[in-house]
């Protein structure tokens, strides 16, 4: 049976995770607050009505609490400059600076790139890379102060650089820019930070029935066998957060093989 742990292995860390209203990101912030953590659950999805599909932050956060564990629900645009600022502040004046910063957040438009605009493409620039990056430089100050701390960007194996003989008309070249990007900022700043005890790691999850994925009806007779539980990514990501950061960082990972590795059961989420 799922519960909260207070003495786990994040016990009384302050945790940021954005996109958490739903998904993977909820996923994350349910296991990280299973652990001990004290969990910032933030997106722009406060009440049902503020979104085409299920899942808030105030649901996330109330079955973290209802648990008897830790979070708050911090509302924020990754695209609005005032909002990723107040985001941390929030975060800071209630709980204190940040420990761990999970980087989940995306917004994605899969249109050809003779058809995307130049206000999609910044958006998805925004949410995608430019947050991450200004999120990521907010928190380093204090996590290299007290000489710890763990950044986890989330990926996709849109990264990969795909089959130009494969299908045509995916429209994923935006998307597979961002992520890109995001997996090179990942190595660059873990390589910055190596001597300064904080972890920088980015994982892609691999192929999951999130809500989004369900209704874009992206599952198919060709894939649902590679189909993957959220459990498994919550469970990676909770891996790539603690222990040495000097043998546990810089890691561009995935879901499936960090729980071979490591030889993980996923547990169960509240």
């Amino acid at each position: 049976m799922a519960e909260i742990n207070k003495d786990g292995v994040l016990a009384g860390k302050v945790v940021v995770v954005t996109g958490a209203s739903r998904g993977i990101g909820e996923a994350i912030a349910l296991r990280y607050a299973m652990e001990g953590a004290r969990v910032v659950v933030s997106a722009r999805t406060v009440q049902d009505s503020d979104h085409y599909l299920p899942g808030t932050i105030t649901t996330t956060a109330k079955t973290i609490t209802d648990a008897g564990g830790d979070a708050i629900a911090v509302k924020c645009d990754l695209a609005v400059p005032e909002d990723r600022e107040r985001l941390l502040s929030e975060t800071r004046d209630r709980l204190g600076p940040v420990d761990i910063l999970v980087n989940n957040a995306a917004v994605t438009w899969l249109v050809p790139v003779s058809e995307f605009t130049e206000k999609r493409f910044r958006t998805m620039m925004d949410v995608q890379v430019w947050a991450p990056f200004e999120l990521a430089q907010a928190c380093l100050p204090s996590m290299m102060e007290r000489g710890e701390g763990w950044i986890l960007n989330i990926s996709s194996h849109g990264a990969i650089h795909p089959d130009v003989t494969a299908r045509r008309g995916g429209g994923g070249t935006v998307y597979g820019m961002c992520k890109a990007a995001l997996e090179r900022f990942t190595t660059g700043l873990a390589q910055e930070v190596y001597d300064s005890g904080i972890g920088v790691n980015v994982i892609s999850p691999g192929f999951i029935a999130t809500p989004g994925v369900i209704h874009h009806k992206l599952i198919n007779d060709d894939n649902e066998d590679t189909l993957i539980p959220v459990e498994d990514m919550a469970e990676a990501c909770l891996r790539l957060c603690y222990g040495d950061p000097k043998t546990l960082t810089g890691r561009i990972d995935y879901a499936d093989e960090v729980i071979e590795e490591f030889s993980l059961k996923p547990a169960e989420l509240l």
